[in-house]
Order: structure tokens, then sequence, then C-alpha cells
């Protein structure tokens, strides 16, 4: 049986690779922060399907949180076979001269010491080396890692930065083991995380910069993440796909 745990899993890309992983064979780990009824509400959508599918709330900066999701998605589902780093925050527009150190700290700790403590996790469970049967790791970067978001998110786009070089480094390092790391690069996506942060239109404002002249859509992605996971990536690990329509 396929299990994956999608960190972030009930708004957005996550939410939409949720749901696509369950349509290809997976038990779904649909983990949130703080919205249960949006968790619930993608759970509802799988289950009515015939998938299997359980919400989990934790918090992947905290380290407690992050074991107790691993334990309830291995003793309702499963063992993991994939996870897909998803779960992600940004502040509002903010030049680096005014940043504070309390909100540095949340956005590294959720983006990527969240992604760290998760993929270890995965790790231990998935390895050969360990017992287990292999598996496959999708981290979602973002462009902001390759042109930095000068002006807005600069702190956000490091964080992204940091998981691209993640990903390269832990694809070599577990390769022997059976696992894959891959990840994807989202472009401007139709998202509520603007608006969550007071930008609604930030991406209609930004798709004249894009070459294909529009935003892409949860789907979109998900749509890499689900590819990269399976066997016809059998032998792609450490790649990092651009879904950004040609940014």
């Amino acid at each position: 049986m396929k299990v994956i745990i999608v960190t972030g899993g009930s708004r957005g890309i996550g939410a939409a690779t949720s749901k696509l992983a369950a349509d290809r064979g997976y038990g779904v780990c649909v983990n949130y922060r703080e919205d249960a009824g949006a968790a619930n509400e993608v759970v509802g959508e799988i289950t009515q399907t015939g998938g299997r599918a359980l919400a989990v709330q934790a918090d992947v900066s905290k380290e407690t949180d992050v074991l107790g999701m691993f334990e309830a998605t291995a003793d309702e589902l499963g063992p993991p076979t994939a996870l897909v780093n998803n779960a992600a925050i940004l502040g509002p527009r903010i030049r680096v001269e005014n940043l504070t150190g309390d909100r540095i700290d949340e956005v590294f700790s959720v983006n990527v010491k969240g992604s760290f403590l998760c993929a270890r996790e995965a790790v231990r469970r998935m390895s050969t080396r360990h017992g287990g049967r292999g598996g496959s790791i999708v981290n979602v970067s973002s462009g902001a890692s390759t042109f930095g978001s000068p002006d807005t998110y600069v702190d956000y786009a490091a964080t992204k930065g940091a998981i691209d070089t993640m990903t390269i480094g832990l694809a070599k390092e577990v390769a022997e083991d059976g696992i894959r790391v891959n990840a994807v690069r989202p472009g401007f996506i139709y998202t509520d995380i603007h608006a969550t942060f007071g930008e609604p239109d930030r991406v209609d404002r930004m798709a004249r910069t894009v070459p294909m002249k529009r935003g892409g859509q949860p789907d979109e992605v998900a749509s890499a993440i689900l590819w990269l996971l399976s066997e016809e990536a059998s032998y792609t690990t450490g790649a990092i796909v651009d879904v950004s329509g040609g940014t």
C-alpha cells in the first residue's frame, strides 16, 4: 500500500496534491497547522470517492508534532512511502532592513527546520539502511529562490534557496538507500497564500512577466509532484523541476 504525507495539505498546492495522490492510489495524510475544517474537507472529498485519508494537526516546526504525525499516519494508513514537504509560510511585504528577529525565526522554523524534521523522519522509516522498503520525497521550493523577491519576501526566498540545496544534498545522501529526493519550483500560482498576507492580486499583477502570460494552477504543480513520486521518474533524483510558465 502506498502511503503519503502531504504537509500543508489542506489548501492550495497541498490540497491539490493530496487529492491527486488519492486518485493515484495513495493513502493520504493531510497535514494542517490551524484550519481543521479545510483539512477535513479535503479528507471528505477523498473518502467520498473511495480513497483513504486522514487529517493530522501538526506544526512541522515542532519536533514532537512531527513525530506524532508520522506515528498517526503509520497507525491509521500504514508506513509512509512518500513525503511532500509543502508546508510553508511567508509574511507581509517587507524590506530586509525592517525585518524582526521573530519573523526570521518563524519563517525559517516552518519552511526550513520543518522540512528537515519531516525529511529526517521519512528517511528513518523508508531507508533500506534502516530496514525500510525505500520511498520518495518531493520538496516544494519556489521560483523566489532564483530571483530573490527583493522589496517583498527576501526571507521567504532565502528559505526556498535552502530547500533547493537540501534537495540536492539529501538526494545524494540517500540514493543508495532506496530513496529518491526531488523538488518542484512553482512560479506564480493561484493560491490563497498571497491574499492571506494582503496581496490578493499578486499573481494577476505578475502574470505579464511570465513568458506564458498567465499564472499557474495548483493542479499543474500537483501533477509534477506526482510524476516525481511515480515509477516513471525512477531514475530521477536531485532534480528541481520548474513549474513556472517559463520564468
